[in-house]
């Protein structure tokens, strides 16, 4: 018997809540769970009836999606799990439920040599590796870069329904430095991940300027009344393509970028560049060290990625960018002997008393 996906996200969530063995849950709280995570996850704001909960519990009691979860009431009053260890995260995959994801996975990498569908081939190899382990109950062989706890991933899918309803939203958002939080009434436009964090492009219509906001600062998302606007000279296709990281201006032009590095970090980056535009303008053939150049919108990532690989990587050009990092590492060597000179008189006084 097939299940719709706001079931299956109720399932998880009644899930969740019973494997909490730290909270007692009465069914007006397990209505109230899954009513919050139908507006996080689908933006669905009419919440739920506890007779539609109530149906879940004896659905997952069934065998009829092979949970047979081990649901009791305790007191007249609170659900819980009989089997403490119990979760339908831990079922194994049924021989058709493996068949039909296994011919999945077959049409996929169908796909891979199509230059629209190369992007696809990680997800593809971790499939397979999740079916293997489910089949063959063995330990995974392929580990790939997560922060499944991040904040603001639930807000990932209704944001992406929004972008692709072109609906409005009202965002309330709080950056960093703020004491209070914004509010903007925000047109979506696009979904972008850097280093684990995930923004949304879109314009604040009040000036019609392109934004990103980090989804991890957004406090709350809802659809508004008013009208959708579309930014024309915003091209999500290639609005990345010059730039690492995600601080752009729509109107910024990307500079020539040249940067020295010694013999350990030219390795690296040679089979790693640092961005796709990058080309190898000269190497030492006595000390092994390189110059690159690369073609991109100057901002706080580039030099951020620039200052991880410490003293072995240098910007020779253009010169604002060679000052800038020189004030970067100065910073960054005043906050370290700052830190070791606190460390030091905390030893002293500790040592006194």
């Amino acid at each position: 018997m097939p299940a719709n996906k706001n079931a299956l996200i109720r399932y998880k969530t009644i899930d969740n809540c019973l494997r909490n063995r730290y909270r007692r849950w009465t069914l007006e709280d397990l209505v109230g769970a899954c009513s919050d995570a139908l507006y996080d996850m689908e933006g669905i704001c009419k919440g739920i009836s506890v007779r539609t909960v109530q149906g879940d519990i004896q659905m997952m009691r069934s065998d009829k999606l092979g949970y047979n979860a081990p649901i009791e009431v305790y007191d007249h009053k609170y659900y819980r799990y009989a089997d403490e260890d119990y979760s339908i995260a831990n079922m194994p995959l049924s021989q058709n439920d493996y068949n039909v994801m296994q011919e999945a996975v077959d049409m996929l990498r169908q796909l891979e040599d199509f230059d629209q569908f190369a992007e696809m081939s990680d997800v593809v190899r971790r499939l397979q590796d999740k079916l293997a382990i489910s089949k063959d109950n063995r330990k995974p062989v392929i580990h790939f870069e997560s922060a499944p706890d991040l904040k603001g991933l639930k807000l990932l899918n209704p944001i992406y329904n929004y972008i692709v309803h072109k609906q409005t939203i009202r965002i309330m958002y709080q950056s960093f430095n703020a004491t209070e939080p914004t509010e903007y009434i925000f047109s979506p436009y696009i979904l972008k991940e850097f280093r684990n964090r995930w923004f949304v492009f879109g314009t604040k219509i009040t000036d019609l300027r392109i934004y990103n906001l980090a989804l991890d600062r957004i406090i709350s998302v809802e659809p508004c009344e008013a009208p959708y606007y579309e930014n024309q000279e915003f091209d999500s296709e290639h609005f990345f393509d010059d730039v690492i990281g995600v601080s752009k201006k729509l109107h910024d032009i990307p500079r020539c970028v040249r940067f020295w590095a010694n013999a350990e970090q030219s390795k690296y980056i040679k089979t790693k560049p640092l961005h796709p535009s990058q080309k190898l303008e000269n190497e030492n053939q006595e000390d092994g060290s390189c110059i690159f150049q690369i073609e991109v919108c100057i901002n706080f990532e580039m030099y951020s990625v620039f200052m991880s690989y410490g003293p072995g990587v240098k910007i020779i050009y253009p010169h604002f960018a060679v000052s800038y990092m020189k004030d970067l590492k100065r910073q960054q060597l005043c906050t370290i002997l700052k830190s070791r000179f606190l460390k030091a008189v905390k030893r002293i006084i500790s040592l006194a008393l």
